[in-house]
């Protein structure tokens, strides 16, 4: 490799807050927040918005979405369903 033009590889730590998960891991991500692992050294500590312990597919769990409210905002909006719209053509 040719040195100089390579970031650097080390120790990072991921922590996912709405799982409550950290893994440590290699990267070549940079943050200013460290924190101490379980073995006691000192990491850089990145937060993500989802990891494998909080996504849908991953945890089989599944968000529900508010349709209603969608529903409710879309007929405000546009005066709700046209009359013909239950008759058959």
């Amino acid at each position: 490799m040719k040195p100089g033009i390579h970031p650097e590889y080390g120790y990072v730590v991921f922590r996912d807050k709405s799982a409550d998960f950290a893994f440590l891991t290699r990267s070549t991500a940079k943050s200013d927040n460290t924190i101490v692992w379980s073995d006691g050294e000192t990491y850089p500590l990145i937060d993500v918005e989802v990891s494998s312990a909080s996504h849908p597919f991953y945890t089989g769990r599944q968000k529900v979405l508010d349709s209603a409210g969608r529903v409710a905002r879309f007929e405000r909006r546009y005066g709700g369903a046209p009359e013909h719209a239950g008759e058959s053509a």
